[in-house]
């Protein structure tokens, strides 16, 4: 929580210093509009992130069963955990650089330079160095994913919209289906895993289908938004 903070006051010096502005522009402040735009992209992007490991089930017959060691400490600290790693990454990448680079070189060149940065923070993030193919595979979609975020804040001027997809992706992966960084959380596949020959058709659905349905309908969703004015 402290790193929340200190992000926060951070941003708030470079708005303050770089455009006269206070924290206002990063749209925190709940309204019932921002509200329902949180609930409806958090509960599609956690449905799409969900079909992945559904389509897992069907066609290699994997088994998923609620983590016995379950207590409702345990339960926080995974959702607090994720709730903490989005708010980080959306501050830096959809926060006050972003509002700055909107208003100084335009929306598309400031959701560009977003996602490029979003993108090779997950290099990073991932040890994804020396191994060529993995850096461009996770460039690729993270990359996809930080423009999808970007331009949900660039229509909006609020974090609300890029924190509910971003929340949403990664609390069915990390935390619902335990497929993250932090172990067993609320539901764990049988091991070992079955042995299963499945056409490349069918492995490219189960790889490609979650993230490209949760790209789609994110950007239609967020198209169709009306423009939120840009402060001047």
């Amino acid at each position: 929580m402290l790193g929340i903070i200190v992000q926060l006051a951070i941003s708030w010096l470079i708005i303050w210093l770089v455009e006269k502005r206070n924290l206002s522009v990063l749209g925190l402040y709940p309204t019932k509009s921002r509200l329902s735009s949180f609930t409806l992209f958090f509960l599609v992007t956690a449905l799409c992130c969900s079909t992945g490991f559904f389509l897992r089930m069907i066609f290699a017959n994997e088994q998923w069963f609620l983590n016995p060691n379950l207590t409702t400490q345990f339960i926080l600290d995974g959702i607090w955990w994720n709730i903490k790693s989005v708010l980080f990454e959306e501050l830096i990448y959809r926060g006050v650089i972003l509002f700055i680079l909107i208003k100084k070189l335009g929306s598309v060149k400031g959701i560009i330079i977003s996602a490029i940065a979003f993108g090779i923070y997950h290099w990073f993030s991932q040890e994804a160095f020396g191994n060529y193919f993995q850096m461009a595979f996770i460039f690729l979609v993270t990359g996809t994913m930080g423009l999808v975020l970007a331009y949900g804040y660039s229509k909006s001027f609020s974090l609300y919209i890029p924190v509910a997809i971003h929340l949403g992706w990664n609390l069915t992966q990390n935390f619902i289906f335990s497929s993250g960084p932090i172990g067993d959380q609320l539901f764990i596949s049988v091991k070992p895993p079955p042995q299963m020959n499945v056409s490349y058709f069918i492995f490219f659905c189960i790889l490609l289908v979650p993230m490209l349905s949760m790209f789609i309908i994110n950007f239609l969703l967020i198209r169709r938004r009306e423009q939120t004015e840009l402060i001047k």
